[in-house]
């Protein structure tokens, strides 16, 4: 019988320590560190029956055969960088309860005529067929596998020979190389590094469900996201309807797509149009409420800003922004006081980006602006103006790039007129299009085309 070895694991990054320390050197956190029982023979012995790779010229090597796969799912697809790759592997993960098991049960299930394996270490068959049921199967070629052990679970891959398989979860999984509990890190590194081999030796894509941490973090150690290609997180609040799934990491693809979906009691839906969820249906004009063109990957779309500024009661004012920087926030806040002599320093100031989505943009500035000092002054704007542009700590107005598609977006969704920078019109054909293009270059120059 092999000699057990006891080892210290940090439950945040994965590094290993022969003792146990109160802090992680490689993390920095604190009282992370638990002993978990491996058995390195094993291992050892799996690395000798291991045959070596021959190296081959690149000129050699033929991919013409590596297109991607549909998902049947756009927004899916559009996240994945354009459908999914052969041989890949797939994270994602997301709060209990968001819906990651009904995404990806909707996915095989819309997937005919592809043999898809789904292995689920958390509900019974008759779960999963209760949920199938709810969803509508259209895919007789799904087959449900209800197993923890990872061995057994190569073994049935390796009798039905699926086109892809999804592991609910990842933490739930075990093998027979490592004798710690299923869950710790070791574990988690181990059945990852299985799968992957499985992955890149027979070209079948593996779906990988996790589990995230109380500080939104996936669970586990932090190799195992350097293991995958590709990480998915799956946001949005369980109180509402909308969900948002956005690529973290991608080896095939851009990082900086997003697909939207709404939670109906039939499943996920996909929205197309991101505008008709951003923006709120209203009759009567408010003041602090601004539309802005944003653009999210390759996707325009339109944005409400909500502003609201009161006096401070409690005499310290208070600066709260959800969906957008809060630094920047007062960076900009800094600008009014500064160059353009708005007094805002005594007063509370709150921002909202409508919709439950975070914008890192900074084509947003203007309009953030402009829903301040609407709040401010009390005076709504024009709810048929919509703004895209940078601001600058000397107030002045910079260019953003791809400014036509936002303004295509604008005209598309009804708009008449789009506040845009100066910089930005140089070479660009105004008159091609429907709505107004208003450039400036001061913020003094937009305070009064609004409010005069």
């Amino acid at each position: 019988m092999p000699k057990a070895k006891t080892v210290f694991f940090c439950q945040n990054c994965g590094a290993q320590s022969v003792k146990w320390i109160g802090r992680c050197p490689s993390c920095g956190e604190w009282n992370t560190y638990m002993e978990e029982v491996i058995q390195q023979e094993r291992r050892d012995d799996r690395a000798r029956n291991v045959k070596p790779q021959e190296p081959r010229l690149i000129s050699d090597i033929d991919w013409s055969d590596q297109h991607r796969i549909s998902m049947v799912d756009r927004e899916l697809d559009r996240v994945l960088g354009g459908g999914l790759v052969p041989g890949s592997l797939v994270l994602i993960g997301g709060e209990p309860g968001i819906g990651k098991s009904t995404l990806m049960m909707q996915v095989a299930l819309r997937m005919e005529g592809k043999r898809i394996l789904y292995v689920s270490g958390e509900e019974s068959d008759q779960q999963l067929r209760m949920r199938a049921d709810r969803l509508g199967i259209r895919n007789r070629d799904l087959y449900i596998l209800t197993e923890t052990s990872v061995q057994s679970i190569l073994h049935q891959i390796g009798k039905i020979k699926p086109d892809l398989v999804v592991v609910d979860s990842v933490q739930t999984l075990q093998t027979d190389a490592v004798d710690s509990s299923p869950g710790s890190v070791s574990q988690v590194r181990e059945c990852t590094s299985e799968l992957q081999k499985l992955a890149k030796t027979s070209g079948i894509p593996v779906f990988l469900i996790g589990h995230i941490t109380k500080e939104g973090y996936l669970a586990g150690p932090k190799v195992l996201e350097h293991m995958v290609d590709t990480v998915l997180q799956f946001e949005g609040d369980r109180h509402h309807m909308y969900r948002i799934l956005r690529a973290t990491k991608n080896r095939f693809g851009s990082v900086s797509e997003l697909g939207i979906y709404e939670m109906q009691s039939s499943g996920l839906r996909e929205v197309a149009n991101p505008s008709e969820i951003l923006l709120s249906q209203r009759d009567e004009q408010l003041s602090g409420v601004v539309i802005a063109a944003t653009i999210e990957g390759l996707r325009p779309m339109l944005i409400e800003t909500q502003a609201l500024v009161s006096s401070a009661a409690y005499g310290t004012p208070q600066r709260s922004a959800t969906g957008f920087d809060v630094r920047r926030m007062n960076m900009l806040l800094a600008v009014l006081e500064k160059r353009c002599g708005f007094r805002l320093g005594m007063k509370d100031v709150f921002l909202n980006i409508a919709g439950g989505i975070r914008v890192d943009d900074p084509a947003i500035d203007l309009a953030v602006i402009c829903a301040v000092l609407s709040s401010n002054a009390d005076i709504p704007v024009d709810k048929n103006v919509c703004f895209a542009a940078e601001v600058g700590l000397s107030g002045e107005i910079r260019a953003v790039n791809r400014i036509e598609a936002r303004i295509l977006e604008a005209e598309k969704l009804g708009f008449g007129k789009i506040v845009v920078s100066g910089y930005n019109i140089r070479n660009l054909h105004i008159k091609k299009f429907s709505i107004q293009v208003i450039p400036f270059r001061r913020i003094e120059e937009v305070y009064t085309f609004l409010f005069g």
